[in-house]
């Protein structure tokens, strides 16, 4: 396949960040996985030629370079389709880098689709399709209630101690200890942002509107 000067260039500089983006490490999340809100909302601003969709996941700061990598992409993808998939994994991994980044969450490369995520975030998810959060308040509902009592029925089991019995005395403490501390996280969850995800300045947390 004959390719031009520019294109070349482009190709270059696919093929260099890719093997860059795949030798990084850190966790994962639902925003890295190739089934994933981010990646999709890419794959379909590829296909449309227009990479205003995706922009919402990235930060203001990190434009350029979102552009700059969609510009390299479109070029790249139209040689071929092993150019393509080449191309379109090498933009897929940018946006989702420079995403998590944003969140202050680090980033180990995409992940396959159809991993388990466990059931909160499908249900979140399911929440927001719906327009209705009544199955998601009520899995979150029986899970905070199951996990409160497992803590509170420790805790009362081992609350009427002998007073001379130092062992069973500490067995009750560190008991009492894992139950308030799991009570105040949960409320302390409720009151302040999920960890590792930031706003942009002048964007206000939910719990502020």
């Amino acid at each position: 396949m004959k390719m031009g000067r520019i294109t070349t260039a482009a190709l270059a500089s696919v093929v260099g960040a890719v093997a860059v983006l795949a030798i990084s490490k850190s966790s994962g999340a639902h925003c890295d996985g190739l089934d994933g809100p981010v990646v999709m909302t890419a794959r379909r601003a590829l296909d449309a030629g227009e990479v205003t969709p995706v922009l919402i996941w990235v930060q203001s700061k990190d434009e350029a370079e979102v552009r700059d990598a969609f510009q390299k992409t479109l070029a790249v993808r139209s040689l071929g389709p092993q150019a393509r998939v080449l191309a379109d994994t090498y933009f897929f991994e940018t946006v989702v880098r420079i995403h998590r980044a944003g969140e202050g969450a680090p980033y180990d490369g995409l992940k396959p689709a159809g991993r388990d995520l466990g059931p909160a975030i499908p249900a979140a998810d399911r929440a927001l399709e719906k327009g209705t959060t009544e199955q998601l308040v009520a899995l979150l509902t029986d899970a905070v209630r199951d996990s409160v009592r497992a803590h509170f029925d420790v805790a009362m089991r081992r609350k009427s101690f002998d007073a001379h019995d130092v062992r069973a005395g500490r067995e009750y403490v560190e008991a009492y200890v894992e139950y308030v501390h799991f009570v105040e996280r949960l409320f302390q969850a409720t009151k302040t942002p999920a960890h590792g995800h930031s706003a942009e300045p002048g964007i206000r947390p939910p719990h502020e509107d």
